[in-house]
C-alpha cells in the first residue's frame, strides 16, 4: 500500500495535467479585459468529456493525498 500511492498520484497527476491541456479555452489575454464580447453556450461532446474527466481526476488526487498523509 505504502508503494502503490505514490504511483497513483504521479498517475493521476499526469492525466490531470493531460486533461487541463487538452481543454480549449479559446479566450487568450483579451477574456481577462472583458474585450471581447461573451459568448455563453453548453458543453457538448469531447469538451463535456474532458470537463467532467477533469474534475473527477482532480476529486481522486485529492483523496490519494489525504489518504497518503494519513497512513503516514
Amino acid at each position: 500500500m505504502e508503494k502503490f500511492l505514490p504511483i497513483a498520484q504521479i498517475v493521476l497527476s499526469i492525466l490531470l495535467i493531460s486533461t487541463i491541456l487538452l481543454q480549449h479555452r479559446g479566450t487568450g489575454l483579451g477574456g481577462a479585459f472583458a474585450s471581447e464580447s461573451n459568448i455563453y453556450r453548453s458543453k457538448r461532446g469531447i469538451e463535456k468529456f474532458l470537463f467532467n474527466i477533469t474534475i473527477i481526476l482532480a476529486i481522486l488526487f485529492c483523496i490519494t493525498a489525504i489518504v497518503t498523509v494519513i497512513i503516514r
